[in-house]
């Protein structure tokens, strides 16, 4: 399965009832996927099992988001986040994710499960495409990744004054959750 590298242009949307489902281990690999994230994503249910979750990343997404979004999860809290995704064709579709930890028997992380929801585009256009413009550029004018990676996440966490509650309740006061 390889993500078609031409970007179409073309956004796949989804009802406001619909919501995207997917489990995945502690690496990130998809452990499950419903009938909407295959939808999405081009792809089936059975065929994404296994295969690591970043397989629908769309250029465009930062990758600071991305390192806020796993700091955060993999340290037992949840986030919310406005993603935007690439279908195996190259079409995009962006999500309002909300990712968790999932725990074992042993109190112990096992895996992560993530619900995301439609979008208002308004709030796409107005406030999030903006702020992964900026993100993105700050990322890859860098000298290196490393380094575009880290300029990046500091630029995000300056927007929200460092602080994970603040990132959230940003991203809830937007609307959709």
């Amino acid at each position: 399965m390889q993500v078609n590298p031409v970007l179409t242009g073309c956004e796949r949307v989804f009802d406001v009832d619909e919501v995207i489902v997917s489990k995945t281990d502690l690496k990130g690999k998809i452990t499950y996927a419903n009938r909407t994230f295959a939808k999405l994503a081009g792809v089936s249910p059975k065929d994404a099992v296994g295969k690591p979750h970043n397989f629908i990343r769309h250029p465009d997404m930062p990758r600071s988001v991305f390192k806020l979004l796993w700091e955060t999860v993999s340290g037992g809290d949840e986030i919310f986040a406005y993603v935007i995704n690439r279908s195996l064709n190259g079409d995009h579709y962006w999500v309002l994710a909300h990712v968790t930890p999932s725990y074992g028997k042993n109190g112990q992380i096992v895996g992560y499960h993530s619900n995301r929801r439609a979008t208002d585009r308004p709030v796409i256009d107005e406030h999030i495409i903006p702020l992964y413009a900026e993100l993105t550029a700050i990322e890859s004018t860098a000298i290196s990744p490393k380094e575009g990676l880290k300029a990046g996440y500091e630029k995000l966490m300056s927007v929200f004054s460092g602080s994970l509650s603040e990132y959230n309740k940003y991203i809830l006061s937007l609307g959709g959750a």
